[in-house]
């Protein structure tokens, strides 16, 4: 009797470890298992705490009655292939959509708006601290939106979903440490956000010295594609890429196609992906989007110089060209405008040493988006060598090209088919580092700018200026997006901003 309530005691004790040794052996596999998943797939855990946790406020989403009145989808990180990022809305929508909403945001590194100077300028001056500042603490580009959220990268590491209405956090998320410096796409209730950094690592620069393609973003950190659930910011899927993924994807038919700083071109499946194609070209993608147009995706690349055609189905090699004289990373910074068959975009060339500074001349050039060939080029004018973002994303409209220059802060209309110069306009006081670097934004019958710390009104028809609103900080590669009676905006100064249309004062009709 005795030995059997030994029997029973040492039973008791050892069952627990037992069971716990099985529970973590069982644990140790499963991790293991999720360790070699295929990274198209692969989930990185939604954390609970920590300041990059994923924040949900549900309470801030848009009441679903007016999400009708947006756009649904956002498949271009600028609306369209002609990059005029605005959408009229129904006469029908709620008053405040027409009359237009105000609101700032201040996101993670909010710097304030009424400050003149950047982070740094003590350091590196303010043609120095003002990219700087872009690249690692704010907004590079602009913002998008659909269903009455406002989306919008930082390079804070954090995308924002807004509501559209009061400026309202929905949510936030940091799906990996790296800059985020794109727009944010919107497809079948996922968001897409690109990583990726401008630096080169020691060896990127060794290889560019011995006349090797250098890899944009290598080893810098963790670069890719990240598909987001668009209602709480959740990880659907990532595509992590080797080289940086600085420039926004393109959306066709359930297609996203992107480009990377190490030579290649992907076209996934948007709500699995899984890989269609990839295309292996030269050069490196630094801030040109592709564009889907007629069955061919069109980007540009630096280091080399040149703009790419392929047959979307296949990822095939249809035709490259330049611009003559290209330099630097020149074409590899400008997203391609496409309309009416024709392809615009522009360049910094032939580099000058003048008084001891660097200047180029900005070329914009036109091309034939079914051979390739250059239809015709213009000058836009000698300046310095631009810092950091060298060229201007264009803009097209009923036939006109509207394009800036940010060596000489200028904005110039041009006829799509011949180039002839329209009209030419000088950014007042565009500051150290130079303006013109956003495409304008063209909505009932006036030309919106938004550079340095200004939103300008022009008349598109001859060029002048007739009005103009405050919002501060400064504003680099941003296009207003126009949405009923509403302007929204994103800021290098790491804040979102909602102007009404009738708050910019007008001062002259002509």
């Amino acid at each position: 009797m005795k030995n059997k309530n030994y029997l029973i005691i040492f039973i008791f004790i050892t069952m627990p470890l037992f069971l716990f040794a099985v529970l973590s052996f069982s644990a140790k596999n499963a991790n293991s298992a999720n360790e070699s998943a295929p990274p198209y797939n692969a989930k990185i855990p939604n954390a609970v705490s920590g300041p990059f946790s994923r924040y949900f406020n549900p309470h801030a989403l848009p009441n679903k009655a007016i999400i009708k009145y947006f756009p649904y989808q956002w498949l271009d990180a600028y609306l369209n292939t002609e990059h005029n990022t605005a959408v009229k809305i129904s006469k029908k929508a709620p008053a405040w959509m027409r009359k237009g909403v105000g609101w700032k945001f201040p996101e993670a590194r909010a710097w304030p708006l009424h400050y003149g100077n950047p982070y740094g300028i003590k350091i590196y001056g303010f043609r120095g601290a003002a990219p700087t500042q872009t690249q690692y603490m704010g907004n590079a580009l602009g913002v998008s939106v659909a269903n009455g959220i406002v989306y919008a990268e930082s390079d804070d590491n954090f995308i924002y979903a807004l509501n559209a209405k009061t400026g309202r956090l929905i949510w936030r998320n940091s799906p990996v440490e790296n800059n985020l410096m794109g727009i944010p796409l919107v497809y079948h209730g996922l968001v897409f956000v690109s990583a990726g950094s401008v630096g080169f690592n020691f060896f990127q620069l060794v290889r560019y010295k011995e006349g090797k393609t250098p890899i944009r973003g290598a080893h810098i950190s963790f670069n890719g594609i990240f598909a987001l659930d668009a209602l709480n910011g959740k990880l659907a899927w990532q595509r992590l890429t080797y080289g940086e993924q600085m420039a926004s994807p393109a959306i066709h038919k359930g297609i996203l196609f992107y480009a990377t700083g190490n030579s290649k071109v992907y076209a996934v499946n948007a709500l699995t992906g899984k890989t269609v194609w990839v295309s292996h070209v030269r050069g490196v993608d630094n801030m040109s989007n592709p564009a889907y147009y007629k069955g061919r995706i069109f980007v540009s690349f630096a280091f080399p110089n040149h703009l790419y055609c392929l047959n979307a189905a296949t990822g095939r090699l249809i035709w490259q060209t330049t611009i003559p004289g290209a330099t630097n990373t020149g074409m590899g910074d400008v997203s391609p405008a496409v309309s009416r068959g024709i392809i615009v975009m522009d360049a910094v060339a032939y580099p000058k040493i003048i008084n001891d500074k660097k200047t180029v001349q900005t070329i914009l050039a036109a091309f034939s988006s079914g051979s390739g060939k250059i239809l015709w080029i213009k000058k836009e004018g000698r300046g310095l060598m631009p810092p950091a973002f060298k060229g201007s994303v264009p803009m097209i409209h009923n036939g006109i090209v509207y394009s800036g220059n940010p060596a000489n802060s200028t904005y110039q209309a041009r006829n799509l088919y011949t180039g002839k110069l329209l009209w030419l306009w000088k950014i007042p006081n565009p500051g150290p580092a130079g303006a013109g670097r956003g495409n304008p934004t063209y909505y009932n019958g006036r030309l919106y700018i938004s550079q340095s710390k200004y939103i300008y009104v022009l008349n598109p028809k001859n060029g002048k200026l007739i009005g103009k609103a405050y919002v501060g900080g400064r504003m680099g590669i941003v296009n207003p997006v126009i949405i009923g009676g509403t302007v929204y905006l994103s800021n290098s100064w790491d804040w979102i901003v909602a102007k009404p249309l009738r708050s910019i004062i007008i001062t002259k009709h002509k």
